[in-house]
């Protein structure tokens, strides 16, 4: 037996709330290119842990590339008792083209190449970036088939035909496309029943016509007919994000066409997904005043709101001055009170901007200097429209993952321990709306998702519910007379003259 017959028996009561524990929501996720890199530091396709201002891992990573001026975009952003941010870089090889750089850069989820690397961040370093860039290769986009649409079958085809492409516009750089046709069996033998796409061609601006050629030696056979659409495709790596994203719980900024509203509106019509946050403008940088994307200074800037409100994520990086760079990569006009300007063109596409702040104009973003306005992501839900919720709830969740998880395998299910869960829950969302990150919570259980049956297989289900307080981006005022100002002024007439005579 384990008491002593002659002794003290001491037993640890363990049954307590647990102490809520979050997660770092402000590691930098750089993926892209660094040629003159000291591939022993920072081997290809491979995680690597930095600080923004280690002299020795900058030193290693050399100054060509995607990747060294994003860094220093970084720690431009950086505010008050912020010394570094924790970046975790991987380098791809810089390919002999844009196109091969993107691949190198998307990668493979199988090899864990490219941007899927990141997802092995936490396993080898210890640490999962959970602000993502991959800067220089998000806005590119490609004019290709879009739908390729079958019109008449065609009759006694005794194979399939070959699909023929002409036209596509005069661009010297255009790569037409490639389809194939199939036959289709029983009722619908000898005709066409479908067009697959094979490839959809890149560079096309004009026109595209498709005939058929080919499909046997029947003479009584007639050739199908077919029309086929032009649309400008999605960024490759934009495309690939989302689903890299949803495995680290972490948000991507992609900066796309800095040109013109019109080419922002085509690139942002590609993108939907709640975890990617929209940019037009890359900025101007250094002495040559040289062109740069804009995603390590809005990425510092995220790092450095995060930091400012004790690591958490739940507050906006809108109104923010931006750092290091001698001007956006463009001019946008922008004003507070008229809504047709560019600048909120683009903010209703939930795209953000870095504008110009403009001395004596009461209606520019600031009075000088640079500063970051945007509050939205890609998502398609406006219940999720703002990032600073959906990292909040991101937050949240994680908070809960690193803290319930101590319960699991070590306490029966009992109501006690359902207790501390349920008392560990609410402790935790207390905190949070404390600080004024949440406006209110809820924690409980149903008795509908808890049948004895489910308890007897140690299962038991948890319900909260938590409302992330927005941010404020508009400001309404009425403005009206006041009459009764007129009455107090004639009842101050009259006291004067009561008194004066």
């Amino acid at each position: 037996m384990s008491d002593p017959t002659f002794g003290i028996a001491i037993t640890r009561v363990d049954n307590e709330p647990r102490p809520a524990i979050g997660a770092d929501m402000s590691v930098i996720g750089l993926v892209g290119t660094a040629p003159d890199a000291n591939p022993d530091v920072f081997p290809l396709n491979t995680p690597v842990l930095v600080f923004s201002d280690s002299v020795a891992s900058l030193t290693a990573l050399g100054v060509a590339g995607t990747i060294p001026a994003q860094v220093e975009l970084v720690n431009a952003q950086l505010g008050e008792f912020q010394v570094a941010a924790r970046v975790v870089i991987v380098r791809v090889e810089e390919g002999t083209d844009e196109d091969e750089t993107m691949s190198n850069l998307i990668g493979s989820s199988a090899l864990k190449t490219g941007i899927h690397a990141l997802t092995v961040a936490g396993p080898i370093l210890g640490v999962v970036p959970r602000l993502i860039g991959v800067p220089g290769y998000t806005y590119q986009q490609r004019d290709g088939l879009g739908t390729l649409t079958l019109g008449t079958q065609g009759s006694n085809l005794t194979e399939a035909p070959t699909v023929v492409f002409t036209g596509g516009g005069t661009d010297p750089d255009k790569i037409l496309p490639t389809a194939h046709a199939v036959l289709g069996t029983g009722a619908n033998a000898g005709k066409v029943t479908s067009l697959v796409i094979d490839t959809a061609g890149e560079n096309l601006s004009g026109l595209l016509t498709v005939s058929f050629t080919g499909g046997g030696s029947d003479a009584g056979k007639v050739l199908p007919t077919a029309t086929a659409v032009i649309e400008t495709l999605a960024n490759p790596v934009c495309a690939a994000l989302p689903a890299v994203l949803a495995k680290l719980l972490a948000h991507a900024v992609v900066t796309g066409p800095h040109s013109t509203l019109q080419a922002f509106t085509d690139w942002r019509e590609t993108i939907q997904s709640d975890r990617i946050i929209p940019v037009e403008t890359w900025v101007k940088y250094g002495v040559d005043a040289n062109l740069l994307d804009s995603v390590g200074a809005i990425l510092g800037i995220a790092a450095r709101r995060d930091h400012e409100k004790g690591g958490k994520p739940f507050h906006s990086w809108a109104n923010q001055a931006v750092q290091g760079i001698v001007g956006p990569s463009r001019p946008i006009d922008f004003s507070l009170t008229d809504g047709s300007t560019e600048g909120q063109q683009i903010l209703s596409l939930n795209g953000g901007v870095i504008l110009r702040g403009e001395a004596g104009v009461e209606s520019a973003v600031a009075s000088g200097g640079f500063a970051f306005v945007g509050t939205d992501n890609a998502g398609e839900d406006d219940l999720w429209r703002f990032y600073n919720v959906t990292r909040g709830r991101d937050y949240i969740h994680l908070l809960f993952l690193r803290t319930l998880r101590f319960y699991l395998g070590r306490f029966n299910l009992t109501g006690q321990t359902i207790e501390a869960i349920l008392n560990t829950m609410k402790s935790a969302l207390r905190d949070l709306q404390a600080d004024g990150d949440i406006l209110g919570f809820k924690v409980g259980f149903s008795r509908d998702q808890n049948s004895p049956e489910s308890l007897r297989l140690g299962k038991f289900t948890v319900d909260f519910a938590a409302e992330e307080a927005p941010v404020l981006r508009y400001l309404g005022i009425r403005s009206s007379r006041y009459r009764p100002a007129l009455d107090d002024l004639l009842d101050d007439l009259m006291a004067s003259l009561d008194q004066a005579a």
